[in-house]
């Protein structure tokens, strides 16, 4: 099985993630693609943290009745800082005959080199790029083929959405509309339950 994995904080989800997670699922041929909400991201805080609970509840409610999306809580149940590298161990373990692709945006594939282990991940997953603008492929490649099973990545299109989660909370807590930019029962759940209206939630 062909499984793709799109980590991230999803605080909260929106549409930029699904139309991400849709188009490598699309592109690439994947049988299913995992949503992997990060307990403690490695590299910077969770900001208005609501609460992993809330955010994989977030999550479950973004892809609705979609048979292609799962949402996995390895990294939510696991203490310390979610490392890519050890949720891939985890997963390699429970699946061992699926080929993973780690789903990520070019912008970030250019610091790949700086994670943990990352020609151990590499090792149990293919990359899959979305290619974005303002972040030129060649930049990517050199990155990537330092390292060893870098030049196997697979790069994928996907349309400019210029939805942030960080601007979605900042008009959460400004009383503005974010009808249209998440789904709808992400935006009733965060309304219900009063997120992200405080400068910080716990």
């Amino acid at each position: 099985m062909r499984v793709g994995l799109l980590g991230g904080t999803f605080n909260p989800p929106h549409l930029g993630h699904l139309v991400c997670a849709q188009e490598a699922w699309a592109q690439l041929s994947l049988e299913r693609v995992l949503l992997v909400p990060a307990r403690v991201p490695p590299h910077k805080p969770v900001t208005d943290e609501p609460g992993i609970e809330h955010r994989l509840e977030l999550c479950r409610l973004a892809i609705g009745q979609d048979e292609h999306f799962t949402v996995c809580d390895l990294e939510a149940n696991r203490d310390g800082a979610s490392y890519t590298v050890d949720t891939l161990e985890e997963l390699h373990s429970q699946m061992p005959d699926s080929q993973l692709f780690l789903i990520v945006g070019a912008d970030v594939a250019v610091g790949f080199s700086d994670w943990r282990e990352p020609e151990r991940v590499l090792s149990m997953a293919t990359l899959a790029v979305a290619e974005r603008r303002g972040t030129d492929r060649d930049d990517v490649e050199d990155v990537l083929h330092r390292v060893p099973g870098g030049r196997e990545a697979s790069f994928f299109d996907m349309p400019e959405i210029g939805v942030s989660s960080t601007m979605l909370r900042e008009r959460v807590r400004a009383g503005q509309s974010t009808r249209y930019l998440m789904p709808d029962a992400v935006r009733d759940y965060i309304d219900r339950r009063g997120l992200y209206r405080g400068s910080s939630q716990r």
